[in-house]
């Protein structure tokens, strides 16, 4: 997960004091990531921050830049520019069509409305692994 310019991964915990999230909600979230990827067979990644315009077009360089993009998800959240955007590899869409990977979008957009960033980013990766299915 990358929180502004700072990268984690499920299972490492950031140390980002300055970020939107507090560390129960880090503990939360990379809890969620840990099991998505485990229940899949598929890897999660999350990155809040600011994105370049076109948004999908840096969202997609992002998921690029992953280890294994062809089996990667990307939940790439921009919470200033009120953008969200999901990309998926090729191996993954297979797995989370466009339909569904939109259906978690806007249940995720919902909570971000309500004020909650963390939840809908967990709601959102729930919704993504178990459309996924085990793999």
């Amino acid at each position: 997960m990358t929180v502004g310019e700072k990268q984690i991964e499920a299972g490492n915990p950031p140390e980002v004091l300055d970020g939107p999230f507090t560390t129960r909600q880090l503990l939360r979230i990379d809890e969620a990531l840990r099991l998505a990827d485990q229940g899949t067979g598929l890897v999660f990644s999350i990155f809040v921050g600011g994105l370049d315009e076109s948004t999908r077009e840096h969202a997609e360089r992002l998921h690029r830049q992953l280890a294994e993009p062809d089996r990667s998800i990307l939940i790439a959240v921009s919470p200033n520019q009120r953008r969200l955007e999901i990309v998926t590899g090729k191996q993954a869409r297979k797995r989370i069509p466009d339909t569904y990977a939109k259906l978690a979008a806007l249940s995720m957009v919902a909570a971000f409305g309500g004020g909650d960033l963390a939840g809908g980013i967990i709601n959102g990766l729930d919704q993504l692994a178990t459309h996924a299915g085990k793999g």
